[in-house]
């Protein structure tokens, strides 16, 4: 790039070192030019590759965290043939409705991660105890069980709104109230003396026999629940409940 004309061009003849000197000055502002220019092609290269690495970075963490996420609601709870921890073992990570094909007697277990509610009949059926993550070498005598466990449900880690409705009477009759939180007594709190079927929209909860969450319990998921007669809980009258929080697992 030459910013002179020659004196052909012009008719002029150029001052001595003239032509010399606006040549080294093309040239100078030809090289800056082309130096400019490579040197935005490769701030884009490497703002390019920054962002390809972010990027990278980025799904790997975002992989992480849902693998995390994920192991954290993934349960996990191992019997035991005999108490503390002994003898033949059997390890469960989701719903269990018959433990007779894996052993013969459970007397004791471990929950290493998760919730689990445990039933001492086949199919989820007799009476249930709920177990967070902790040992249990002798669940029989703390529970008063007779029988041991046969079937093991996995409660699934939920993070949102709860809501139920409890009713009076079988088939959501009588007396009903609409509950979004813990409730310790239905008698101080509703002036119900009995609660016999139940709507679950959201959440999931543990209702008791007793006030102040004592006594014989049993794990509700959402769902409709008409009778809890016909359920296998007719001799029981449930005066407490409250939510499954994730502060549990």
């Amino acid at each position: 790039m030459q910013l002179l004309l020659s004196s052909s061009q012009t008719g002029k003849t150029a001052p001595h070192g003239f032509v010399e000197t606006a040549s080294l000055l093309g040239t100078s502002l030809e090289h800056s030019l082309l130096l400019q220019a490579s040197e935005r092609k490769y701030k884009r290269k490497g703002l390019n590759q920054v962002g390809m690495q972010y990027r990278s970075r980025s799904n790997n963490s975002s992989a992480a965290i849902m693998s995390n996420t994920d192991m954290n609601m993934r349960g996990k709870i191992i019997f035991y043939e005999d108490r503390n921890f002994q003898g033949r073992h059997y390890e469960c990570m989701s719903d269990c409705a018959d433990m007779s094909s894996y052993m013969s007697r459970c007397h004791s277990c471990r929950v290493e991660s998760g919730c689990f509610m445990v039933y001492d009949r086949p199919n989820y059926m007799g009476n249930q105890y709920f177990f967070r993550r902790g040992e249990y070498a002798d669940y029989m005598s703390m529970m008063g069980w007779r029988d041991c466990i046969r079937s093991c449900r996995m409660i699934p880690m939920y993070r949102g709104s709860y809501r139920m409705r409890i009713y009076e009477r079988e088939n959501f009759g009588g007396m009903m109230h609409e509950c979004m939180d813990d409730c310790d007594n239905f008698m101080d709190r509703y002036r119900m003396s009995d609660c016999m079927s139940c709507h679950v929209m959201d959440g999931h909860w543990l209702m008791y026999e007793q006030p102040h969450y004592r006594g014989r319990m049993m794990y509700l998921r959402p769902g409709e629940y008409r009778s809890f007669r016909d359920m296998g809980y007719g001799g029981m009258r449930f005066m407490s409940m409250r939510r499954i929080m994730d502060s549990f697992y």
